[in-house]
């Protein structure tokens, strides 16, 4: 066995590529840079800072320590520079908004990029401006920038320049729905749901609401009726159903470092037997799906730190509503983990590869 992989890991090498990452500072951001810092894919990790350029990378992100790109130093974070560099892909760990000023000259150089902001995730300009509170700055990029979810995404997506790295909050949500919508399965226009996410879902910020003390011993409901992710929930839902759906979405914030937990509440039309059928259809060979049994529900415990999503289902006699539950880390799956499976599908590495 051994004899066998080290042919292809050596191939990795003579293929390897050069990558950036432009926003590097926050919890996304640094998980990224190590994740791509363990890639054999990765012969050199162009990492743009405006305010560390020239430091080491080991010095701003001591995780790095000890890693084969601890003394590469943060290059300066302009888009010119970054799009005449011979960088091939670049990641975009960058606030919404932002993200455009950066995306467009790259993929006007030819760069491949990866955006894990929502700038490119909907697909109507004024959708986004009721969401985002702002003009898209590209509207034109929308209709051509695919929506990658990696089991998800049809594989004539994955020939694109410009790639949306779906929201956290929308991956848990899309995995357990999406193969049960159209299949008469559900009552698609009566889906609530509830997500409680960890505290590093805010971004790394200097914000006395999200301090320690202000956090501990409390459970908040924030973004009732129209969070920003909820736009491209229904955007997404609605394509797979071929008719506008509304859902009714209320997230949490919960004194938890990380992880979300999301609760989808139905009326069944079909039976518990059925769904798990579709499931496991739908996921064979998914290797970031676990399918639960019916009487285990997802725990965030077990899925912190993979790139995992843990799912189940069950029935509820009285009401007649399937209650499906799912779990995964909204820093993983939800944004950087999730980031390096697009650029394993895109490159041609193993999906899993610095994944597991």
């Amino acid at each position: 066995m051994g004899l066998f992989l080290f042919p292809l890991y050596l191939i990795y090498f003579m293929n390897a590529i050069s990558v950036g990452v432009i926003g590097a500072s926050g919890y996304s951001g640094e998980l990224l840079v190590q994740l791509l810092s363990r890639h054999p894919g990765v012969s050199d990790l162009q990492v743009a800072s405006r305010s560390h350029a020239g430091k080491a990378l080991a010095e701003v992100l001591p995780a790095l320590a000890g890693s084969r790109f601890a003394a590469s130093t943060f290059v300066p974070s302009e888009p010119s520079q970054l799009a005449s560099s011979g960088t091939r892909v670049f990641f975009l760990a960058l606030p919404h908004g932002v993200a455009a000023e950066f995306a467009l000259p790259l993929v006007a150089a030819g760069k491949k990029v990866i955006d894990l902001s929502a700038d490119f995730r909907l697909d109507d300009a004024s959708v986004y401006k009721d969401f985002y509170d702002h003009q898209h700055p590209a509207p034109e990029w929308l209709s051509k920038t695919p929506y990658t979810l990696p089991e998800w995404s049809p594989p004539q997506s994955l020939d694109s320049l410009l790639y949306a790295c779906p929201g956290c909050y929308p991956s848990s949500i899309l995995l357990p729905l999406l193969p049960l919508i159209g299949k008469g399965l559900v009552d698609e226009t009566r889906l609530v749901i509830n997500s409680v996410s960890g505290v590093s879902g805010a971004g790394k910020k200097a914000d006395e609401f999200y301090s320690f003390c202000e956090r501990e011993n409390s459970v908040l409901a924030y973004g009732r009726g129209k969070h920003r992710h909820l736009a491209e929930i229904e955007q997404e839902l609605s394509k797979a159903a071929c008719r506008t759906l509304q859902v009714q979405f209320t997230p949490h914030l919960v004194p938890m470092p990380r992880g979300i937990h999301t609760t989808i509440v139905v009326p069944c039309s079909g039976d518990l037997e059925s769904v798990y059928q579709h499931w496991h259809k739908a996921y064979e060979g998914k290797p970031f799906i676990r399918i639960l049994p019916t009487q285990q529900s997802p725990d965030t415990r077990h899925v912190v730190g993979s790139n995992r999503v843990d799912m189940s289902a069950c029935l509820d006699a009285r009401t007649g509503n399937l209650i499906i539950t799912s779990a995964l880390d909204n820093l993983l799956k939800g944004a950087s983990g999730q980031s390096v499976q697009i650029f394993n599908l895109i490159q041609g590495y193993p999906e899993t590869e610095a994944l597991l």
